[in-house]
Parts: C-alpha cells; structure tokens; sequence
C-alpha cells in the first residue's frame, strides 16, 4: 500500500464503526442486548476471513469495514448489557472489563503479528467472534429487559442466577419495575425535558471530547510521529510500549473507579494529558539551532559535538516518555470511564438508540480527526495538532467539573432519579432512591 491507501485501511474501520453503531440503535431495542452482541460476530467473522484470503485492496477494505461494524456494535451493547447486569458495588470495575480484554488482545495480537504471517493473524482474529457467541449462549439476558417485556419469572431467575442463589431478588426486581412503570415512550417533544436531554448530551459529549483527546490518531501514526520527533525507538518496540502502558492504566482504572470514583479519575486523566500534550507542544515548536556554532572555538568543536549528541539523546527520550503519560492518563480516565458513564446515565427508555447514537458521534469524530490530523502535519508540523490536543484536555477538565455526575454506588434506577428531580448536581448520600418515592 502506498500511504494513502495505507491510512485509508486504518481508517476505514471507524466509518464501520459509525455504521454498526447506527445498527445497535435499532438492535439494542428490537432483540435486546445480548442477542445484539451475538449478532456482531456475523460482520465480525465475515470481515476476518476476507482479509485472510483478499487477494486485493478492494477485498481488504471490505473486510476491515466489515469488523468496523462489529466494533461499533459492541461498543453500543457491551457497557450497556454489563451496567443492566452488574450490581451497583461493582459495576465500575466490571465495566472496565471490555477496556481490559481489548487492550489483553490488542497485545496477545500484537506477540502473534511476531511469528505469525498477516493472513492467519486474520484468521486468529475470528476466533474470539466465534468462542464469544458460544459462550453468550450460557448467559442470561438482562433482567431490565426481560421485565420491560413482561417476563417476570425469567427476570427474577435471571436476577438470580447473577446475583446468587441466597441474594433477596425482590428489593432490586420491584426498583427496576418500578422505574419501568414510570417510564412512558419517548417523542421528539419529550426529549426536551431535562431528565432526557441531558443525560443524552452529557453522553455525547463524553464521547466527542475522548475522540477530540487525539489518542486515535496518536496510536494509528505513532511510527511516524516519533520518527518526525527524532525518538531514538525501533518501530517493533512501539506497538509493545503502547500495550503495557494500556494494559497497566486500565488494570488502575478498574481497582480505583468504585473506591476513588468516576471524577476523581477522569479529573486526574484530564491532567496527565494536559501536561504530557502541552510537554509536546513545547517541544514541536522549539526554533532549530544553527547548523554551525560560529562562536564555539575549533579546538573544542569535538567535545561540543559529543555534548550536542548527548543533549539530542537525552532530548529524544522527552517526546516518548510524553506520548506514554498522554496514553496512561487517557486509559485510566477518559478511556474507559466515558464508556461506563454512558451505560450508566442515559435514560432507560432511550438507553439502546441512545448509546448507538454516542458510538455512532464516537467514531465519526474519530474518522475525521485521523485524516485530517495528517493534513495538519504536512501543513504546519505536530505542533498544531498538539496545540488542538492541549486546549481539548482543558475542555475535557471543565466538562467533568460542570456536567458529570458522580454515578460510583448508585444504581441505574437512582442516577435516573436524580435527572428527573432535577436537584443538585452531585448525588447526595441522603438523596432519595426510586424505590424510596
């Protein structure tokens, strides 16, 4: 591939991705969550195994779109099934499970991508499609669907075989009832009201701003932007580096979001990426110094060159070390929870069309970022797409003190509630439950 058929195949997933979450829109209501995850392994398989045999370009752009849409349509159906399941002591650190296993198989695919030639690498990234719908099958459907449908003894067995077989299922089974009771069907004149709206706009936000961050591009040219910044890295290491430090921030995330909470997290995220890209922008917009330094005397000019090169290797670590604190940051905060909060604080009677729309707004920003980003850089260098970064990480800070609730021991029913009564921002302990009014 020539370079822009190159960033065309690495970026012609996110418009898959767009499209398979417009699909989870409907999906997510229509058969409900779990057969809408399984349904993503059809668009999965079928794109692996046109890539493993592609015997042109055309071929690999349809498979590469084709797990596009299964992306998207998990990501509008995982957090949301995991968050209906999930009791509310756990579910920031369940919800980080999808973060943990992708960045756990981005890595096993990358040690594969080793040893392993290009068209069974594809065929290896069908295998998960497949054992995911064979597990799925032994798991039971959310109990919040299952009453929506009227189908209380499948919910309370359900409800049972999750939580236990000693749990008290009553007390949970009446809230959620009791949330679907109140619910009505959603018109375009409803959405207006703020416990509708806003949870909406807070979701999309979330999902816009985390795009905006920059990561996607960062990690799709990472090659090429430490080769343009003169890091001193052998492009094998780089895929490496990356997967540890995702893997480490993720496994942060997910043992500190149900203790810190969601804020602190994304407050502390917001912070390294601001640093780490302002580092960056700095060191994008140093003025070059002269080829020749006419005032250094001749007889020192061999130990001025070996202070000069030792001043550039040190240098050239400054860039890496940045773009590692900008991704740890992004994976322990602004990564995994944006997909958590959005499970958590859309509206339950528009949480299907509602989180498809999120990914949908997710991967559309990322299509476009990641072509124009490499405009920017041909245009004016990494100093104005970092300079973009440093001022979103500023907007990300913001968005988090103004709009974001703390969701960390609420449940589902409880979060709705406070949007509805539309009290003060912060969820106080003593604020009254949906099973309490």
């Amino acid at each position: 591939m020539d370079p822009n058929q190159a960033a065309w195949f690495g970026s012609i997933y996110s418009l898959g991705a767009a499209a398979g979450g417009l699909g989870a829109m409907l999906l997510n209501d229509l058969i409900g969550r779990k057969m809408s995850i399984m349904m993503s392994a059809v668009p999965s398989t079928a794109g692996y195994t046109l890539m493993g045999g592609a015997v042109n370009l055309s071929m690999l752009h349809a498979g590469r779109f084709l797990t596009g849409v299964a992306g998207g349509m998990t990501a509008a159906s995982i957090p949301v099934y995991i968050s209906e399941i999930s009791h509310k002591k756990v579910r920031g650190a369940l919800g980080s499970c999808p973060q943990i296993t992708a960045v756990f198989g981005t890595l096993t695919l990358y040690a594969l991508g080793l040893v392993v030639p290009w068209r069974w690498l594809a065929v290896a990234g069908s295998v998960p499609a497949v054992l995911m719908v064979v597990l799925l099958v032994f798991m039971p459907s959310s109990p919040r669907r299952l009453l929506s449908l009227g189908q209380e003894q499948k919910a309370e067995k359900a409800l049972r075989w999750l939580r236990g077989s000693n749990y008290n299922t009553s007390i949970e089974l009446n809230a959620i009832q009791h949330s679907i009771n109140t619910q009505v069907k959603v018109t375009w004149a409803q959405l207006g009201k703020p416990i509708y709206y806003r949870p909406i706009l807070i979701s999309v936000g979330m999902r816009f701003l985390q795009q905006m961050t920059g990561i996607t591009p960062i990690l799709v040219y990472m090659e090429p932007i430490f080769a343009k910044s003169n890091v001193s890295l052998e492009p094998r290491y780089d895929a490496a580096i990356v997967g540890a430090v995702r893997l480490l921030s993720v496994a942060v995330a997910a043992s500190l979001m149900d203790k810190a909470g969601r804020k602190a997290l994304l407050y502390t995220s917001s912070m390294l990426m601001f640093l780490s890209s302002l580092t960056l922008t700095m060191i994008s917009h140093t003025t070059p110094c002269p080829a020749v330094n006419i005032t250094a005397p001749a007889p020192n000019s061999e130990l001025g060159n070996t202070l000069q090169a030792s001043q550039e290797t040190a240098l050239s670590f400054v860039p890496l070390i940045s773009t590692v604190v900008f991704i740890f940051g992004y994976a322990m905060g602004w990564g995994p929870i944006t997909w958590l909060l959005m499970s958590e604080v859309l509206p339950l009677v528009a949480r299907g069309v509602a989180s498809g729309l999120c990914v949908t707004v997710s991967w559309v920003t990322a299509f476009v970022l990641t072509h124009v980003f490499t405009l920017l850089v041909d245009a004016y260098g990494l100093y104005v797409p970092y300079l973009m970064f440093t001022v979103v990480c500023v907007f990300c800070l913001l968005f988090n003190a103004v709009c974001i609730p703390e969701t960390r021991k609420r449940s589902l029913e409880e979060i709705e509630n406070y949007f509805r009564t539309g009290r003060t921002f912060t969820i106080r302990q003593n604020h009254p439950s949906v099973v309490s009014s």
